[in-house]
């Protein structure tokens, strides 16, 4: 559907391709290649840096290229953390539900191992593994430091929506085996939360922009019930962009300045 969307607002054709799954990027770039597309623009649906997900997109893509012998003019939108109608889209999309008499706003990334955080410092010095080194990221660091963009957005959404500061939580998802992976875990802290008199809990989950199932069964299902279970009386969980206008017409600005276009008023 954003495809789709998108492709009403732009006189360009606008093409999907997955990662892990159909359409897969080969068959999207096959096409476009048939189609005698010269000039392309990759918008990585991942707002964060992160090896296993933003990267392996980009090196997918200029892999495929090369295997088919397409070489087009290419350009890669870079992560949008902080991208200001990025925001100012997550806080529209989330406005229905920031009236409510929330006790906490928790902001849940998907989870990465801690050793692709410092893998991934450009210094090789940075980074420690820890929070503190996030605050103080700039530059080449903040560049590539999943954590680091997740607590820029963390702010940016919580100020632009007005979300009182010592109302906002910042935890991960989604951790697998037994390696460290960034911390605060979010099913820990949705046992916690009530402990500490925390009853009523609305959750971000910025990782993605589309709902996908992994994420609405760990917090809507798994999370809540846990939540519930230890003393909670309410979750609720803000939607991600999906198909919401604000986002099309995000992605919209995102093609025309790419294309040099002049938007339409």
């Amino acid at each position: 559907q954003v495809q789709e969307l998108l492709q009403d607002q732009v006189d360009m054709p606008v093409a999907l391709a997955m990662r892990y799954g159909n359409p897969a990027i080969l068959d999207t770039l096959k096409g476009l290649q048939q189609q005698g597309i010269d000039d392309l623009f990759v918008i990585p649906l991942y707002p964060h840096y992160a090896m296993s997900s933003y990267e392996t997109v980009v090196e997918r893509v200029k892999a495929v290229l090369k295997e088919i012998n397409y070489q087009p003019h290419l350009r890669v939108m870079p992560p949008f953390f902080e991208e200001p109608n990025y925001i100012a889209a997550m806080v529209e999309n989330a406005r229905p539900h920031l009236d409510w008499d929330y006790d906490k706003v928790m902001f849940s990334y998907h989870g990465i191992p801690v050793r692709h955080v410092q893998k991934t410092d450009p210094t090789g010095q940075h980074c420690s593994g820890g929070p503190a080194c996030c605050e103080k990221a700039t530059g080449d660091v903040l560049a590539t430091c999943y954590r680091a963009q997740a607590l820029h957005t963390t702010r940016a959404v919580a100020q632009a929506a007005g979300i009182p500061e010592d109302k906002v939580m910042i935890t991960f998802q989604s951790r697998l085996g037994r390696t460290p992976w960034l911390q605060p875990y979010t099913d820990l802290e949705l046992e916690a939360l009530p402990k500490q008199g925390i009853k009523k809990v609305l959750v971000f989950c910025p990782s993605f922009v589309s709902d996908c199932l992994e994420t609405l069964e760990e917090i809507q299902v798994r999370g809540k019930e846990s939540f519930l279970e230890a003393g909670g009386t309410e979750l609720r969980q803000v939607p991600c962009l999906n198909t919401h206008p604000a986002w099309i017409s995000t992605l919209k600005g995102y093609v025309d300045e790419a294309f040099s276009l002049v938007p339409v008023s």
